[in-house]
């Protein structure tokens, strides 16, 4: 039974992992092309503030509504040939979005002067002023993205995935053109177009499909006493809770930021951006992965295997997550002027956000496991737990932002350390709740993972650290083509020693990697075969 699980754990993970991969990689060129274009300025500072609240809108109404709660109710229908049923339940739901949607826009637009010190307590004087007028222009943006989020849970319930996966490639791609050809024009405001105009790309490239499936089920109906819409509320209310805790961390560490030196929002984004490459890649495919199993193994009471499953997603989280942040930490300057010093993103820049990077990095693997932990108390239909820590969470966030701010001259640096520790704090308290419940959780053998984990990453660092700098020296491309090589070239070599050093302290959790590797390698080698 362990065996099958795992077995399943690993070819879930291989599919969302590299979904998400495609994702990234797209996330980062449109942060590389508002580096290149605008570089780290109080005017791109004024347009990631600006887009802190309709960001919490989206993450809360889709992030939590529809992944809670829309998905689980449409689909159950669907599963017991009820489409019509769906379909009034899914058309309620649908509707009053729309008009939840339509008015906070509309609030948004006419109340930005009132909003914006929410986001951007530090601006003043013009730069307020383009805050404010970026925030309403971005504002409808969450307006076409939580209906396109909408859509795509309507398809992904009938099993249909390539127009919600073609969506958010025009999003991004409608973003980096903004970028490149309206900035040189209209300034920063070319951002606020193009998210926009992705937005509503993202949107209509999925609504047609959604209508020819719909169209003869839709009802113009707003039905609130409708037991699908009942079960909707009840599951969704603790999900949007801990999404907001989540998301108002981020806009407190953002808001202390605009009180800082200028671009400093710039550096704690992009920042922020590279450690969620490895956080969003690793731990969110592989706590998505065994979501499912967990939750499947809980309703069925079979507990230690249920904490058998739990302890291997954190034993995996850990193996991947701790070299990425010993590596991340080793070759954070060159990682940074690789990807994003180009045109207007000077050396400065990048040494600027390399330091705030360094600060990330020891809260990465706890933010990693909270992927995992969270999931865990999901499992066992307990909600507010994950709410409850996470309240006290920001607590600590901000007192600990407040006094780096004050007794350091860490400046955004001293954000990020603050977001690390509270993270850290997050996952111990979480791990220790849970040990409480399923004693032999917090084993010898998730012990012994991180161990080896720790001792062969800092090994790893060094030969990483030593390659960089023989590469450097060495080799005489100059240019991005020598950055790349000398970079990548360090980061093999460190992939190479830590899976050798992983072998040698005979690490279960190498078969895991291996089997990813031979399922994507499987896949690839069907396709070729079917054409």
């Amino acid at each position: 039974m362990e065996t099958e699980n795992r077995a399943q754990v690993t070819r879930a993970a291989t599919i969302v992992m590299a979904a998400i991969l495609v994702s990234r990689i797209l996330g980062f060129l449109r942060e590389r092309a508002v580096a290149e274009v605008f570089g780290r300025t109080a005017a791109t500072d004024a347009f990631f503030a600006a887009f802190a609240l309709p960001d919490l809108m989206y993450q809360l109404l889709v992030g939590g509504a529809l992944s809670s709660a829309f998905i689980p109710v449409f689909t159950q229908y669907l599963a017991k040939d009820e489409e019509n049923e769906a379909w009034h339940v899914a058309s309620i739901f649908l509707n009053a979005t729309f008009l939840i949607l339509l008015g906070l826009m509309i609030l948004g637009v006419i109340f930005a002067p009132v909003l914006a010190p929410l986001v951007g307590v530090g601006f003043t004087g013009e730069h307020k002023d383009l805050l404010i007028l970026l925030m309403r222009v971005t504002f409808p943006a969450v307006f076409f993205t939580a209906l396109a989020g909408l859509c795509m849970g309507v398809l992904h319930s009938y099993k249909s995935f390539l127009r919600p996966a073609v969506g958010p490639i025009i999003y991004n791609l409608s973003q980096i053109v903004g970028a490149y050809l309206l900035g040189p024009i209209i300034g920063i405001m070319a951002m606020a177009v193009g998210t926009v105009a992705g937005a509503a790309g993202n949107f209509a490239v999925q609504f047609p499909e959604v209508w020819r499936r719909g169209a003869r089920h839709y009802r113009r109906a707003l039905d609130f006493k409708h037991p699908g819409i009942r079960r909707m509320l009840q599951l969704m209310l603790p999900a949007i809770l801990g999404l907001s805790i989540a998301q108002v961390n981020v806009i407190v560490s953002q808001n202390l930021a605009s009180t800082l030196e200028e671009g400093s929002i710039v550096a704690l984004r992009l920042a922020n951006r590279l450690i969620n490459f490895p956080l969003g890649i690793f731990a969110m495919g592989i706590s998505t992965a065994v979501f499912p199993t967990l939750a499947t193994l809980a309703a069925k009471g079979e507990r230690q295997e249920f904490i058998r499953t739990l302890g291997f997603g954190l034993r995996i989280v850990s193996f991947i997550t701790i070299p990425s942040a010993v590596g991340m930490a080793a070759l954070r300057v060159p990682i940074v002027r690789l990807l994003f010093e180009s045109g207007e993103f000077t050396a400065l820049d990048t040494a600027a956000t390399a330091f705030v990077l360094l600060f990330f990095v020891p809260g990465l693997f706890a933010q990693a496991a909270l992927q995992v932990t969270t999931r865990g108390f999901y499992s066992l239909q307990d909600t507010k737990t994950p709410v409850k820590i996470g309240f006290w969470t920001v607590v600590i966030n901000l007192l600990l932002s407040l006094a780096f701010l004050r007794w350091t001259e860490l400046g955004a640096g001293g954000l990020a350390l603050a977001y690390s520790l509270s993270s850290i704090f997050n996952v111990i308290l979480a791990l220790a709740i849970l040990g409480k419940r399923l004693p032999a959780l917090l084993n010898l053998e998730l012990l012994a993972t991180v161990g080896k984990s720790s001792a062969a990453s800092v090994l790893m660092g060094i030969c990483v650290a030593w390659t960089f700098s023989a590469l450097e020296a060495g080799l005489a491309i100059q240019g991005k083509l020598g950055e790349a090589v000398q970079t990548l070239g360090a980061i093999t070599i460190g992939v190479l020693v830590y899976l050798i050093l992983a072998a040698v302290l005979r690490m279960d959790e190498v078969r895991f990697v291996w089997g990813l590797i031979k399922g994507k390698l499987k896949r690839r080698r069907g396709a070729k075969e079917e054409g």
